[in-house]
């Protein structure tokens, strides 16, 4: 099996004329697509880039991120992919941490990786954003060099809640397997497919779902290299683009665009949701308003991403992240590892062809993490009697008020059922008795218009009354990370709040 990039080189001897990547009207064809991924190869292996060495990255979402991954896979090097909105002293850590020959970056982001690279004393090399022509080499490389299915292929660092991040080693294997099972079956896609491409192709959703089941189907990707609701809308209508993956605020800020039903999505036949869980709210505001099917997913970094799924020709349940996909295995333990009875809250554990080989670097940390062959995920999670996973909430953030355990999610859903409410976040605030109050931060649909105390009362309805966030306070916006997903670790408490 081998190398990942095998499948594009498959992809584009069956069917190179076929679009492969676009980005308005910037289109690469699979051939085109292969054969400049090949020249990087070449560029690279004539700077003595060897297999096993670790080549980072700095692009947003432009047909050259495509080039460029597949080249330094297929001179069988690793990708380090960075976001484009770091700092050079954070592309510093990494390339010091993965030990990076050099870095790739795109001419308009291009400055921090710059900075960084010189105070590591590695090269950085700027390029183009639809072809990476300062990296590609006169000639291409004569094929992908052979791996191991466990040899290194992606490190993904993953911003943890606390401490440096880590990174998350990726293998050949893993990521061939999540792209087939977690990309390509799940949701059924052939060369027809027009695949909306607005995660980040930097994260493990975009890179996997997106780009590399797309590649592995042979279906086309279009480009977005900053998210906008309105943006997306009309790329769909466009492209006639019939799978959109987003995470749940790409979902609200399309249906909060202006005047969302001028624009013609009927070719959308699917969309697919994860990275943080969908309030069960937008999921069927937004059926309604598009007229489609979304299926929840979940998974992490750690697992290629996709662990589990609701599947296309299964019950779907929503509020649910599905039933493991095929390969996978998932449970729901207690702190010893010991399965927790049906319905009761744990945390889910993961073993499968999907689970990294280790966190680079931080043996101690992998051990922690996969004590006994299961990957210990931090999410808290209850199953059902049909086997289905239902998500209560992040370990480290759940909220302990005077004993109680009170699940943000369970909040925010409440939250997210009163017709003002764009988005919410619900945190735990110090306090002297209780050790933790509830409090939450919520902006509003434009034009929207609701007083916080009146969103407290509405929860207060709804939940158990040690629940209800007794401080509630209204914002422009949420802070958001790289793909999007609200950061409740970075929600500012107004002064006078709490204390």
């Amino acid at each position: 099996m081998g190398n990942l990039a095998q499948n594009l080189l498959d992809t584009a001897a069956r069917d190179g004329d076929h679009a492969a990547v676009r980005m308005d009207d910037a289109v690469l064809t699979y051939a085109e697509l292969r054969d400049a991924a090949l020249r990087v190869a070449a560029f690279l292996q004539e700077l003595g880039v060897a297999p096993g060495d670790r080549v980072g990255m700095v692009l947003p979402n432009v047909p050259s991120f495509p080039v460029l991954f597949y080249g330094v896979q297929l001179a069988g090097a690793a990708v380090v992919p960075m976001n484009p909105l770091l700092k050079a002293r954070e592309v510093e850590y990494y390339l010091r941490d993965s030990g990076a020959r050099l870095v790739l970056a795109a001419d308009m982001v291009a400055a921090a990786a710059t900075e960084a690279a010189a105070t590591v004393g590695i090269e950085a090399i700027p390029v183009g954003a639809v072809l990476p022509t300062e990296a590609m080499a006169d000639r291409p490389a004569d094929g992908a060099v052979e791996r191991a299915d466990d040899d290194l292929s992606v490190i993904l660092y993953t911003s943890g809640t606390t401490g440096q991040p880590k990174g998350a080693e990726l293998t050949h294997a893993n990521l061939r397997s999540n792209a087939r099972t977690g990309g390509q079956q799940l949701v059924e896609s052939t060369p027809d497919d027009v695949v909306m491409g607005c995660l980040p192709l930097f994260h493990v959703f975009g890179l996997t779902c997106g780009l590399n089941a797309s590649v592995l189907a042979g279906a086309c990707l279009t480009l977005i290299p900053r998210f906008d609701g309105t943006k997306a809308l009309s790329v769909i209508q466009r492209d006639r683009v019939t799978i959109f993956e987003g995470v749940p605020t790409m979902f609200s800020a399309m249906l909060h665009a202006p005047d969302p039903g001028s624009f013609d999505v009927s070719s959308l036949r699917l969309c697919v949701s994860g990275g943080s869980a969908m309030p069960v709210e937008v999921l069927r505001e937004f059926e309604e308003a598009f007229g489609c099917t979304i299926l929840e997913g979940y998974g992490l970094s750690e697992t290629s991403p996709v662990a589990s799924f609701n599947q296309l020709h299964a019950e779907r349940k929503p509020g649910s992240i599905g039933t493991p996909i095929p390969g996978v295995e998932m449970r729901v333990v207690n702190d010893d590892g010991v399965d927790v009875p049906r319905g009761e809250v744990g945390e889910i554990a993961i073993r499968g062809e999907n689970v990294m080989k280790g966190y680079w670097g931080k043996p101690e940390e992998t051990a922690r993490s996969i004590p006994d062959g299961w990957f210990r995920t931090g999410d808290l999670a209850r199953q059902d009697d049909d086997g289905y996973f239902f998500i209560v909430d992040r370990k480290k953030e759940m909220i302990i008020r005077g004993g109680y355990n009170v699940y943000p999610r369970e909040i925010e859903e409440a939250l997210y059922e009163h017709a003002a409410v764009a988005e919410a976040a619900c945190i735990g605030i110090p306090h002297p008795e209780l050790g933790e109050e509830v409090a939450a931060a919520v902006a509003l649909k434009p034009g929207a218009s609701a007083e916080p105390d009146e969103l407290r009362e509405w929860v207060k309805a709804r939940v158990a009354a040690y629940k209800y966030p007794r401080h509630v306070w209204l914002v422009e916006a949420l802070p958001k990370g790289p793909t999007g997903k609200i950061l409740r670790r970075a929600v500012e408490v107004p002064q006078g709040v709490g204390g």
